[in-house]
This record gives C-alpha cells, structure tokens and sequence, in this order.
C-alpha cells in the first residue's frame, strides 16, 4: 500500500465508517485510479465511489502539490 498515507479520524470521518466510507490521506501525486486499485487490492473490496480532493497547507509552507484526500465507498 505505498500511496495511502493514513487513515484520517474525525468527527464526520467516524459518522461515514456506519456508511461504509473510509477517509484517508494519500501520495500528493496520486491519481483516483491509483487511488481505486490501492483500496481494493489491500482491503480486498469493490471500490463503487470515490471523492477526492487537494488539502491546501498553511500559505507560509505552500506546496503546490498539495496534500489529497479521498473518501471512499465501499
């Protein structure tokens, strides 16, 4: 699982676990297929959705590959 950094717990991300929607942070660079063929080849599910999108950083430590999020449904 080299893309996925981590699993991201907060208020709404536990909600969505009842839903079977995992949130985690992954490699800046990654692309939503990538980010599909990781979840399901080391979870050993059928990925039906998936949303993502660019963290912005603090502005004094702006990096224009910013960090991604995704959500996935499982």
């Amino acid at each position: 699982m080299d893309g996925i950094r981590y699993a991201v717990f907060t208020d709404k991300s536990i909600r969505l676990l009842g839903k079977n929607q995992y949130t985690s942070n992954v490699e800046s660079g990654s692309t939503r297929t990538e980010i599909k063929h990781w979840v399901e080849l080391f979870f050993g599910v059928k990925v039906i959705a998936m949303n993502s999108h660019r963290l912005r950083g603090r502005l004094e430590e702006w990096d224009p590959l910013w960090d991604r999020q995704c959500i996935t449904d499982v």
